[in-house]
């Protein structure tokens, strides 16, 4: 009986190995990764009248750190180029960020070149080459625009103040949040780690009775604003690698007017480098590439030189064009 069971066991563990190997890969195939990501930043008009004698456009440095810091190089993306140049520009760069401000979301420079690539992205992504876009504040306002095909904001004011967000269950199954450890995504919800400066966005209910916006986002997050409106804080699209935010994670290391509710708890920092992080690992998985080392040296935001602003607004440093 012994033989017949050892007989019995070996035969199983060969069949079994036999076919382990049949149906295991002998390799496992890996997603290209590119560890030299440029993200562009779409630059954003000067309106303030202090800032006018220094450029046309501008890009507050806070953004270019956020986004050299999880490890990825910028190129300044300006408002006078061709639809021809910013093909062009697209096929280089390896990920998209709008950045907060102040313009007109369906007339201005900024709203035309942003729908320019935006549909580019949207091509690009259908057909399996990756490209992820970012949008802060006015950035996130913008892709609810581009993807509603109209302005839907209203007054959703919550004006210089720091607060914790109202997760969604979609939050918790999120790739946005999936790299927040359970202390952080806890602290999110209870700490004011989030610095909201905007007069505008869009409200739970517009967002309701949207069918386009319902069907191409989720919701990860709502607060409340200074009139009570309810209002969506945090996007991240269904298909799509767009991702939209109507606070400001670049502020929490990279802002520090004392008059100005930049929070710089350990929380803060942590989820500021966490968001970073997880954007320009989204831009990695970008192979779009620059012809030769000199044009990329040529495109990068190193050839500029950043003016120190803080004694006229609110920012530390600002690179203007």
């Amino acid at each position: 009986m012994l033989n017949i069971d050892f007989s019995l066991y070996t035969i199983l563990f060969f069949a079994c190995c036999f076919c382990c190997s049949r149906a295991m890969p002998t390799k496992v195939k890996q997603e290209a990764v590119n560890d030299r990501p440029v993200i562009g930043v779409l630059t954003q008009l000067v309106s303030d009248e202090v800032m006018k004698p220094f450029g046309r456009t501008y890009i507050p440095a806070s953004y270019v750190k956020y986004t050299e810091s999880a490890g990825s190089r910028v190129m300044p993306i300006r408002l006078t180029l061709t639809t021809a140049e910013y093909e062009n520009i697209f096929s280089k760069i390896n990920g998209l960020l709008f950045i907060g401000g102040a313009a007109d979301l369906e007339t201005s420079d900024y709203a035309r070149v942003a729908k320019i690539f935006y549909k580019l992205a949207l091509k690009a992504n259908d057909r399996g080459d990756f490209f992820p876009i970012w949008g802060t504040c006015m950035g996130m306002q913008l892709l609810t625009v581009l993807v509603a095909g109209k302005n839907l904001l209203t007054d959703t004011a919550a004006e210089n103040m720091a607060m914790p967000l109202n997760l969604t269950a979609e939050a918790y199954t999120s790739r946005m949040f999936s790299g927040l450890s359970k202390e952080l995504m806890k602290a999110v919800t209870q700490e004011p780690l989030t610095g909201n400066f905007h007069h505008f966005g869009i409200t739970v209910q517009t967002f309701q009775e949207n069918e386009k916006l319902q069907s191409f986002f989720s919701v990860l997050s709502t607060n409340v604003a200074a009139n009570g409106a309810h209002f969506i804080s945090t996007l991240e699209a269904k298909r799509y690698p767009f991702y939209g935010v109507q606070w400001h994670p670049e502020v929490n290391r990279f802002q520090w007017d004392n008059k100005l509710n930049f929070p710089h708890s350990s929380h803060a920092v942590q989820l500021s480098a966490r968001l970073a992080e997880f954007f320009v690992e989204e831009g990695r998985r970008s192979l779009h590439q620059f012809d030769n080392p000199e044009e990329e040296a040529s495109a990068l935001i190193y050839n500029y030189t950043p003016v120190y602003a803080a004694n006229f607004t609110g920012y530390e440093q600002i690179y203007f064009f």
